[in-house]
């Protein structure tokens, strides 16, 4: 048998950022969130990644950023790709090029957005008719944040029971629904120290707040969703601090302590509350990183940007508008 003509796509999904935190997993080997959690996909954090399977590889070449994958970065794409390749018997390898917009592994959601556009740019190159239930399904047994990306706006990602490995994101509102802005504080450079999976495993282990945690997030993630619902900046804004900080606290009484932050996350935080002492409706969330993200309304956005760049130790600041779900091409 001759073989096919090479097949690829690409895809162009964005990161998110949970206004409702997940930490911890329910299912390690299906990676599924053991509390439920709501995002905003942003408009600023763009990742593309390009598709092609090809007959004449003899092995699956991954390319991040212009770079070779590592070893454990090309292992986790690989997962991903035989998992496509097993749902449609397709025998070929892959050629992957995928770039990120934005800091990778810094704590601003990178893998979220790279695994949505894998999971979308795999599914198209490989010819399959996959809804985005089914492809945000594949992105989170890669990166559970990654479901969210598949969609736009306001995303839901429910906690997962143990076995269930057709969990997927909902989509909640459009990115069209609140005239939000996302103000993103940069305050370190590099990969973060201690990477997501890492940290929630060792607080499920380790931590003595972590079932505190687990009995916490889906009261604040029920708020939040509330709050959305009646579009209550200051309501949601104070549920989404209280997420971000107790989700922090059981990270840094693991055993070793998990910090994230850096000089320059506290100096941002005070900032977002003298902003807020000055009126200004402000409100910061961090995922596991040292960065610092501000939810605000459209009109704030110039000012709350002004006192973030005058912020000792910021290093960049962007801001963000609610953004659209995974787009594909061929």
């Amino acid at each position: 048998m001759s073989p096919r003509a090479a097949a690829e796509a690409t895809a162009t999904a964005r990161a998110n950022i949970a206004l409702a935190k997940y930490w911890g997993k329910s299912d390690v080997a299906l990676n599924l969130p053991a509390v439920p959690s709501l995002s905003l996909t942003l408009d600023g954090l763009v990742t593309e990644t390009r598709v092609r399977f090809d007959a004449t590889l003899d092995a699956d070449r991954v390319q991040l950023d212009g770079r070779a994958a590592s070893t454990r970065e090309a292992a986790r794409v690989v997962r991903l790709l035989d998992a496509v390749r097993a749902a449609c018997a397709e025998p070929r390898r892959a050629e992957v090029l995928s770039a990120n917009r934005f800091p990778t592994a810094a704590g601003l959601a990178s893998s979220a957005s790279g695994f949505a556009a894998l999971a979308a740019a795999t599914v198209a190159a490989a010819g399959l008719d996959w809804g985005p239930h089914r492809v945000s399904a594949l992105a989170r047994a890669s990166s559970a944040s990654a479901a969210r990306s598949v969609y736009g706006g306001f995303v839901e990602l429910p906690a997962g029971s143990p076995g269930d490995a057709a969990l997927a994101a909902v989509p909640l509102y459009g990115p069209d629904y609140w005239d939000v802005r996302l103000v993103v504080a940069v305050t370190a450079t590099g990969p973060k120290a201690v990477g997501s999976t890492e940290g929630m495993e060792r607080s499920r282990r380790t931590s003595p707040y972590y079932q505190a945690w687990l009995d916490a997030a889906p009261r604040s993630f029920a708020a939040i969703k509330r709050a959305l619902d009646g579009r209550d900046l200051d309501t949601l804004g104070r549920a989404m601090e209280h997420s971000t900080f107790a989700f922090h606290a059981c990270a840094l009484a693991a055993d070793p302590a998990i910090a994230y932050f850096r000089p320059a996350t506290l100096a941002a935080l005070e900032t977002v509350r003298a902003l807020r002492d000055a009126g200004v409706s402000a409100w910061a969330t961090m995922d596991a990183g040292p960065h610092v993200k501000v939810l605000c309304a459209a009109g704030d956005a110039g000012r709350v940007q002004a006192a973030l760049d005058a912020t000792a130790g910021v290093l960049d600041t962007l801001v963000a508008r609610p953004g659209a779900g995974v787009e594909v091409r061929r």
